[in-house]
C-alpha cells in the first residue's frame, strides 16, 4: 500500500473541500467517544496502526507487534492506541500468551466506531451504501435518477439517499466521516468539478464535489466511477497491476499500477472507451467515430454479444500491449447479463495476441463486488486515506 501524510483531513483539504461538519469530537454534545477525532487521524503513523488493527481483524494485534511492524518505538504505539481507545476506534481484543513476562494485550479495530457513504450516479440511476471501516456494507439505497434532469435534481436525490443512509438513524450517534461519489468521466479529481459528461454536456465545468459538501454538511470527494472501482478492489485485496473495464451504459477503465490507483495528472487516464478502433466507424457520444464504446455499445443494442466481447477484447489487447498488466477484471451492468460470453470473448482476443508475441497470457475474469462494486468502491475514496492510502 501506498503510505501518504494524511488521513481524511489531508486527503480532502489538499483538494480544497469544506471543513467536516457535523463531527463531534472526542468529548462532544452527547457525552465522550462519540465521534471520532479527525486531526488524529492526521497522522501518517496513526494511519499505519490503524491499518494493521484493521488487517488483524477480530484476534488483534499486540502493541509490541505494532511497534515492530511500524518501526515506531513502543512509546510512541501507545500513545497512538491509547488516543485510538480514547475515540472508541481501538478496543482490547483479549490477551495472547508471551515468551517471557506476562500475557500481552491485544488490540482490534473497531468498525462502527467510523462509517463513510459511497454513492454510484449512474446516468439513470443511483446506488448509495453505509459501510463501517471495515468496509462492510451495513445499509444500501437504491433510486432511479436521471443525469440529465440538471444539478438541482441530482443534489435533492444524493441527499435524500445520504440522509437515509446516516449512521445516526440506526441508533449510532455519529455522523459519516465523509461521502464519496462516483460517476461517469471526464472529471477533474483533484477540484472535484465535472468535464463534459458524455452524453451530458450541460455537466461540463459544474463543481460537484463543493456543491454537495456544503448541501450535505460534509467532506466529499468525486472521482470517476472506473476509478471508484478499481480503488475498491485493490482496497479489497486484488494486488499487482490491473485494468477494470466497465460496460454499463458507457464504456470505461479503472487502473490500478502497482497497487495504487493510475488517473494521471488531470484525471484523464482510462478513459478506454473512447479510443478510436475503426477509422470512420459509427459516431460516439463523445463526437468521435469508431470509439471502442459506440463499436460496444451498438453490438449489444443489435443483441450481438459475442461481437460487443470481441470488440471489448480488442481495446483490453491495446492496455495490455501498452501497460503489461498482471490481469484484466470486467465489470458493469452490461456485462453482467452475459459474463460467460463477455469473458471466453475477451479472453479469446488476448490469448490471440499473446500466441503472436510469445507473452503468456493476460488472465481475464469478471470483478468481485457484482454491482455494487461502485458504490463500495465511493466509500473508499473516504476511507482509504484513514488507513494510509495516498488513492483515495
Amino acid at each position: 500500500m501506498n503510505r501518504t501524510n494524511g488521513g481524511i483531513g489531508d486527503a480532502h483539504g489538499a483538494q480544497g473541500a469544506p471543513g467536516p461538519h457535523g463531527l463531534h469530537g472526542a468529548h462532544g454534545p452527547h457525552g465522550p467517544h462519540l465521534g471520532v477525532n479527525l486531526p488524529t487521524l492526521r497522522s501518517h503513523n496513526t494511519a499505519l496502526v490503524l491499518d494493521l488493527l484493521r488487517t488483524a481483524g477480530a484476534e488483534g494485534i499486540s502493541r509490541l507487534e505494532l511497534a515492530e511492524r511500524t518501526g515506531l518505538t513502543p512509546q510512541a504505539v501507545s500513545k497512538i492506541t491509547a488516543r485510538l481507545r480514547e475515540d472508541g476506534l481501538a478496543a482490547e481484543a483479549g490477551r495472547r500468551a508471551s515468551t517471557g513476562g506476562k500475557p500481552r494485550t491485544v488490540l482490534r479495530l473497531v468498525p462502527e466506531a467510523g462509517h463513510a457513504v459511497g454513492v454510484h450516479l449512474d446516468r439513470d440511476r443511483m446506488r448509495a451504501v453505509l459501510v463501517d471501516l471495515d468496509g462492510t456494507v451495513v445499509a444500501e439505497r437504491n433510486a432511479p435518477l436521471d443525469l440529465g434532469a440538471g444539478a438541482e435534481a441530482v443534489l435533492t436525490g444524493v441527499a435524500e439517499a445520504v440522509g437515509a443512509l446516516r449512521p445516526e438513524r440506526s441508533g449510532a450517534p455519529r455522523s459519516p466521516l465523509g461521502v464519496g461519489v462516483a460517476l461517469p468521466g471526464p472529471l477533474d479529481h483533484e477540484r472535484g468539478v465535472l468535464h463534459r459528461v458524455t452524453g451530458f454536456p450541460e455537466w461540463d465545468g459544474f463543481p460537484l464535489r463543493d456543491a454537495l459538501a456544503e448541501r450535505l454538511g460534509l467532506p466529499v470527494v468525486v472521482d470517476k466511477d472506473t476509478n471508484a472501482a478499481a480503488l475498491g478492489l485493490a482496497v479489497g485485496g486484488e494486488g499487482g497491476s490491473f485494468a477494470y473495464l466497465h460496460l454499463g451504459t458507457g464504456l470505461g477503465a479503472g487502473l490500478v499500477i502497482g497497487g495504487s490507483v493510475h488517473r494521471g495528472p488531470r484525471t484523464g487516464a482510462g478513459e478506454f472507451g473512447h479510443q478510436v478502433v475503426q477509422l470512420d466507424g459509427p459516431p460516439c457520444g463523445c463526437g468521435d467515430r469508431g470509439c471502442v464504446e459506440a463499436l460496444c455499445l451498438g453490438a449489444v443494442a443489435r443483441g450481438e454479444t459475442d461481437e460487443a466481447a470481441r470488440v471489448l477484447g480488442a481495446g483490453a489487447a491495446n492496455l495490455v500491449g501498452l501497460l503489461d498488466i498482471d490481469r484484466v477484471l470486467l465489470g458493469g451492468r452490461t456485462v453482467e447479463t452475459a459474463p460467460e460470453t463477455f469473458v471466453r470473448g475477451v479472453r479469446a482476443v488476448l490469448d490471440a495476441r499473446s500466441r503472436r508475441t510469445g507473452d503468456t497470457a493476460v488472465p481475464v475474469r469478471i470483478a468481485s463486488g457484482a454491482g455494487r462494486g461502485i458504490a463500495e468502491g465511493a466509500a473508499q475514496l473516504v476511507l482509504a486515506p484513514v488507513f494510509g492510502r495516498g488513492d483515495g
